[in-house]
């Protein structure tokens, strides 16, 4: 039977791997998106329930995350050279011109390739197994990005066994689509965090992100280019390289073409200069190489850059319009961004009325006034943005707004070395909806059914102007609503009710106090036990209390001085909510200050019961398994946190230890 079930975990992952080569490598998937998506949670019922048959290399890693340390330096193979820049035709016949020099007038083959506008990764595998991930770094050295690599559907974990080398570097861009770009903005509005400017920002971004969860979620994308250090059957031509990388699983961009003639190379670049609106993704150029191997290594390098390649910029899309009004946006979490509203002007075919500004220090660079005339640029970005002022008409300088444009509220600068400017009043409009969406969310009060689109409309229609008006919702009022017929609005309405019973730790995380997080929350409600206590603290009782350092104490003192803070309190109290944390009755020494994750199904307890019996005996619980965890609490199907746990040598604990730590 065992055997059986490694034999189908075995066959669904190559499954997996042969649709994922049909899909990234050749562009032809054969199976819908919801057939995909059925073999992998398959695939993942089975490695949950058989855990001993997991691998590092299973397609199922994509579903998985972690909480990484950090990323470590590691050094390329073969360096990772840059390109040198034409930004004519004429200078690329120049180039081409020096190539034909430098050959004795050979004849030359030339390969053209779009350059996409992403970050440079070089991925090393050894006999087909991807073993190192990289960023492009100095050139010398990268930053080891393998596990969030390992996240990127587009990049096989393992090559498809045809002729693979015993070592190849393939080097290429992580990218991200427009639309994915666009939905990951949207998203980030959504929750009240700052915009990115472009993808290629995002794309960057995302590889530095720690939690390689959220790497997974973050649609990113990747075309190979390259070749790095090599040890396999001898390649002749950068087209038969193109050719094998397809071969053995690794994306290439459809795009590209072998050239025979500089003629070809130039109608190429026209052609994709006029057309790169259509693409999905953004380009600032062609990668324009000479094809032959044996000339390339006969014209060699520069000191920074290949003689046998270059890149074709083109240029890029400028208008220049008048600045009507500079107006004031606050973002969810109360960050204000200054934005040009610009007479209407055509940019590389989109009709251009805003354009950011950032933030304040970028004013001052620019020097920019309302009715200055403004030269703009969409150089393969979404958002466009202001290049410099031609033509200095306005008067009156910008300043820096003292309140806040929405609720009067006051803005500040928390550090002098804090490029960004916020309001700092938490029940700003602007600032509600996000609000009322984590004050909501599982980890704080729990109210099922109170999510986007009903925060949505029910702030729309001022039915809650803060968290207490939760609790004042009528069944008649949900009624009228879209999202509440039948039996959706008793369920809400029960939600709230039990939400009422919470422990105060979980009420002061949803409170959402800036830099006090789920962990903080429950230290505070362990020190002061009551609301009262807590609002009645000064920063000296905050900051005697180890896990809260100066900064959190000074916001937390900031949040509970406000007027409007004990105005909401005193609503919520009469409310009924539970202003007191429920310390049982003997607390278990064995596990206070642990730092406790739990995976896998109990028997005894659910989830959210195990969580409480040991935050109410002093431990810390964690969604992740780190270096600082203590204890990993392991039930049935245990998933990727119990093999990282061993991995981190992680002390485990089954059901039954746990219920003796608690007596």
């Amino acid at each position: 039977m065992s055997k059986e079930i490694e034999v189908k975990i075995e066959k669904l992952r190559n499954q997996i791997r042969y649709h994922d080569y049909r899909y990234y490598a050749l562009s032809q998937p054969e199976i819908a998106d919801k057939e995909y998506d059925n073999l992998m949670q398959e695939l993942k019922g089975l490695e949950d329930k058989y855990p001993k048959f997991k691998s590092e290399y299973s397609p199922t890693i994509r579903l998985s995350g972690g909480i990484l340390d950090g990323f470590k330096t590691v050094q390329h193979r073969q360096k990772m050279f840059s390109l040198d820049n034409t930004y004519s035709l004429e200078e690329l016949k120049a180039w081409s011109e020096r190539i034909g020099k430098g050959l004795e007038r050979a004849r030359v083959e030339y390969v053209v390739e779009l350059k996409i506008d992403g970050v440079s990764t070089n991925i090393t595998y050894l006999n087909g197994e991807l073993i190192l991930g990289a960023t492009r770094g100095d050139g010398e050295s990268g930053e080891n990005i393998t596990e969030n690599i390992k996240r990127i559907r587009a990049i096989p974990m393992l090559m498809q066994k045809k002729d693979i080398p015993e070592l190849i570097e393939v080097r290429g861009e992580v990218y991200m689509d427009t639309r994915g770009f666009q939905l990951l903005n949207k998203e980030r509005e959504r929750e009240g965090l700052e915009l990115f400017v472009n993808p290629r920002n995002a794309a960057s971004g995302s590889l530095k992100l720690l939690d390689t969860s959220l790497v997974a979620k973050r649609r990113l994308n990747f075309f190979a280019h390259s070749l790095g250090a090599y040890k396999g059957k001898e390649i002749l031509t950068h087209w038969e390289y193109l050719e094998k990388l397809r071969s053995w699983g690794v994306r290439i961009n459809p795009q590209a073409r072998l050239c025979k003639t500089l003629d070809e190379v130039i109608d190429y670049c026209k052609m994709w200069q006029d057309r790169r609106q259509d693409l999905s993704y953004q380009i600032d150029g062609i990668v324009v190489k000479v094809n032959s191997i044996f000339q390339q290594q006969r014209l060699g390098f520069t000191l920074k850059s290949p003689r046998w390649a270059v890149a074709y910029k083109f240029p890029a899309h400028q208008a220049t319009t008048e600045v009507l009004k500079i107006s004031i946006n606050v973002g969810r979490t109360g960050i204000i961004t200054p934005v040009a509203e610009l007479k209407a002007v055509e940019c590389g075919g989109v009709v251009i009325k805003n354009a950011t500004l950032h933030n304040f220090d970028e004013i001052k660079r620019l020097d920019i006034k309302e009715g200055d005339r403004v030269l703009i640029e969409r150089a393969g970005e979404v958002i466009p943005k202001v290049v410099k002022v031609v033509k200095g008409l306005g008067k009156v300088p910008v300043r820096i707004p003292k309140v806040c444009p929405v609720c009067e509220g006051e803005v500040v600068k928390e550090k002098e070395e804090d490029v960004a400017y916020r309001c700092i009043n938490p029940f700003c409009p602007a600032q509600l909806e996000r609000g009322l969406l984590h004050f909501s969310s599982r980890q704080a009060m729990d109210i099922e059914g109170l999510g986007e689109s009903a925060v949505s409309q029910l702030v729309k229609l001022k039915l809650v102007r803060n968290f207490a008006d939760i609790y004042k919702l009528k069944e008649g009022q949900l009624l009228k609503l879209d999202l509440f017929k039948d039996k959706k609005a008793k369920n809400l309405l029960s939600a709230i009710e039990k939400s009422k019973s919470r422990p105060l730790s979980r009420l002061i995380y949803g409170l959402g106090i800036r830099h006090i997080g789920e962990k903080a929350a429950y230290v505070l409600a362990r020190e002061f036990q009551t609301m009262n206590n807590l609002i009645k603290a000064n920063k000296e009782d905050f900051n005697a209390i180890k896990e809260i350092g100066p900064v959190m104490s000074e916001s937390i003192f900031e949040y509970f001085s406000q007027s409007q803070t004990k105005a909401l309190l005193v609503q919520l109290k009469e409310s009924g909510l539970n202003f007191k944390e429920g310390v049982a009755q003997a607390i278990s020494t064995a596990l206070r200050d642990k730092v406790i994750v739990f995976t896998g199904e109990l028997k005894n307890y659910s989830r959210y019961e195990a969580e409480e019996l040991a935050r109410n005996s002093g431990a810390i619980i964690s969604s992740n398994v780190t270096k600082n965890t203590d204890l990993a609490v392991i039930g049935k199907n245990p998933g990727s946190k119990y093999e990282r746990a061993k991995r981190l040598k992680t002390k485990i604990i089954d059901e039954e230890e746990f219920r003796e730590m608690l007596k």
